[in-house]
């Protein structure tokens, strides 16, 4: 149905005629300048002299008002309800974007493929079951950097971490100051389940948050925070002196991981290869499942700019015609 956003603009209507009766009248001269005896031939003569002319050029005018009134009344289109599930949850995201995730110890497809590549797959289907919960992305490296504020539009927030890059936000890592932004974002927020799920792969070596002090601040902010270790146990690499067996995880804090998820009742997850984080995500559903309630939305457009471009066509129209009277 159509409807005005505001029709109070209406009252304005009756203005033309108020000014035309409360201004004073223009005071014209007694005397005749010039006197011709066939001045009837000569009425009519001039388009808009005549009464018929001016009488449809008035009306023309008297449209354009309403339709520039109309217009200022902001008339809306809205559509039927449409049923949106919302959870009441607020749900962060923060990836590990530094240097050691590009290590390629991650096998996807039967191809080793980087830390990153394989999360990027992951967490966004995770992203896209996660229907009702307003989603949010920071991305940290060196530096922690809010990606995409909360929003119920997964579609964008996975697009974004598709398109992250590895050492955008520097090559260190502060998970830290990761913490303290999503608390900063999470902190305000009405809802009662405010969760943070952190993926990284290494320790805490930028930042000037300490990453357990940022927990305690979760803590009294009411924050749940999951951590999850991201690296394989083993890897081969090749060296001088032939093949050798190496841990690329070697540089994981699992000790601070873990105590941030205890602060602040959250869980702490390994993941040593794809299948190991898809049952993490998996797990995450059951922990924090999607219990919606439908909320009944209605599809708003605004019309406004139809009468709007029709006001302004009459006016031009007028213009030419007044021109073309005094020409």
């Amino acid at each position: 149905m159509t409807t005005f956003s505001w029709p109070w603009m209406f009252f304005v209507l009756p203005l033309p005629l108020l000014v035309y009766f409360a201004l004073p009248r223009t005071r014209t001269s007694s005397g005749l300048a010039l006197k011709i005896p066939f001045y009837r031939e000569l009425d009519g003569f001039y388009p808009g002299k005549s009464g018929k002319n001016s009488l449809w050029v008035r009306w023309l005018a008297i449209i354009a008002w309403i339709l520039l009134v109309g217009a200022a009344a902001r008339p809306q289109w809205i559509g039927e309800p449409l049923n949106t599930p919302i959870s009441g949850r607020d749900l962060l995201l923060a990836v590990d974007i530094s240097g050691s995730m590009k290590i390629k110890d991650m096998a996807l497809d039967g191809q080793q493929v980087e830390r990153l590549i394989m999360i990027k797959k992951i967490a966004g289907d995770f992203i896209e079951r996660r229907q009702g919960d307003r989603i949010g992305l920071i991305l940290f490296g060196t530096r922690a950097y809010l990606q995409a504020p909360l929003s119920l539009d997964r579609k964008t927030v996975n697009q974004l971490l598709q398109e992250s890059l590895i050492g955008i936000a520097g090559k260190k890592t502060a998970i830290g100051d990761a913490l303290g932004l999503a608390v900063k974002r999470l902190q305000k927020r009405p809802g009662k389940r405010k969760v943070l799920i952190l993926l990284t792969d290494g320790a805490n070596t930028s930042g000037s948050i300490d990453p357990l002090k940022a927990a305690e601040l979760a803590t009294e902010a009411k924050v749940s925070i999951y951590t999850i270790g991201v690296g394989a146990d083993q890897m081969v690499v090749d060296t001088f002196f032939g093949q050798r067996v190496v841990n690329p995880s070697a540089d994981l804090d699992e000790k601070t991981l873990k105590k941030i998820a205890e602060l602040t009742g959250g869980r702490y997850f390994r993941a040593r290869d794809p299948r190991e984080l898809e049952k993490i995500y998996a797990l995450l559903d059951t922990l924090e499942p999607v219990v919606s309630e439908d909320q009944n939305l209605r599809p708003v457009r605004d019309l406004f700019y139809w009468p709007l471009s029709a006001a302004l066509l009459l006016a031009f129209l007028l213009m030419v015609i007044r021109r073309y009277e005094f020409s």
